[in-house]
């Protein structure tokens, strides 16, 4: 059984209150895991500083996105001063102000099936999935999929207000979710059959009344950060509380 002396002392004391749930030797997997994250929005960049507040020893941040003021209603790095940078910039440098200790890699471009290589998914003990863009979420899925990692995947959070509706669920059984029923077609072409839990809501909001806004070309639906972060929270926990099962204290 590892000591809790086992511990780095900073992230000991850091972590404290966490450790005190999960064990030890829980702490120290987490510290000594690394997770890929995958879209910086509304509820990828709320799972990010989740993970990194619970210790989380390494992570990834993928997103080719810039910081505009639409987003500071849900993005947990999106402010009046970090409006114009780089979400990836903006996001690792609050992590870093939150846990020095955990390493960090910022990667500001798309991810695509051209370009998995780039972004070291089998150097990933876990794969966070919240792209918007349903291409790149089908080549991040296979990708992660045929790696054998572990994968997380957040469906549809527009259009909702209620965050105790969401759930989570392996992606075939998932119900109620347009974004979900997209997948799995899109995956069924692909001929991909590997399993992955999903995290969804099943709460269907009508657009309101009034023109309908875009941006580039597509519909912008409204988001809450009450329904994107606590997707983001669900998100985390289902990797703290992975390596929980496997260290029970």
């Amino acid at each position: 059984m590892t000591n809790i002396r086992s511990i780095p002392q900073k992230v000991k004391d850091t972590f404290q209150r966490l450790t005190l749930l999960t064990g030890a030797e829980a702490a120290v997997a987490l510290e000594q895991s690394r997770a890929l994250v995958v879209g910086l929005g509304g509820v990828g960049s709320w799972a990010a500083e989740a993970l990194v507040r619970s210790g989380i020893g390494g992570i990834s941040l993928v997103d080719s996105d810039f910081v505009c003021e639409t987003n500071i209603n849900r993005q947990v790095q999106a402010t009046g001063s970090t409006v114009g940078r780089l979400k990836t910039e903006a996001l690792e440098e609050r992590l870093k102000d939150i846990n020095p200790d955990c390493r960090i890699k910022a990667f500001p471009r798309v991810f695509s099936k051209e370009t998995a290589d780039y972004f070291d998914i089998p150097g990933a003990d876990y794969v966070i999935d919240a792209i918007d863009t349903l291409p790149c979420k089908l080549d991040l899925i296979e990708a992660a999929l045929s790696s054998g990692k572990r994968l997380y995947s957040s469906m549809g959070m527009a259009l909702k207000l209620d965050p105790t509706l969401i759930k989570t669920a392996d992606v075939w059984e998932s119900s109620g979710c347009p974004l979900a029923r997209l997948v799995r077609e899109g995956l069924r072409k692909r001929k991909v059959d590997g399993h992955f839990t999903v995290v969804y809501s099943t709460e269907r909001l009508k657009r309101p009344g009034g023109p309908v806004e875009y941006c580039n070309g597509k519909v912008i639906n409204g988001s809450a950060v009450t329904v994107t972060a606590t997707a983001g929270m669900v998100l985390a926990s289902l990797v703290i509380r992975d390596i929980c099962s496997r260290y029970a204290p």
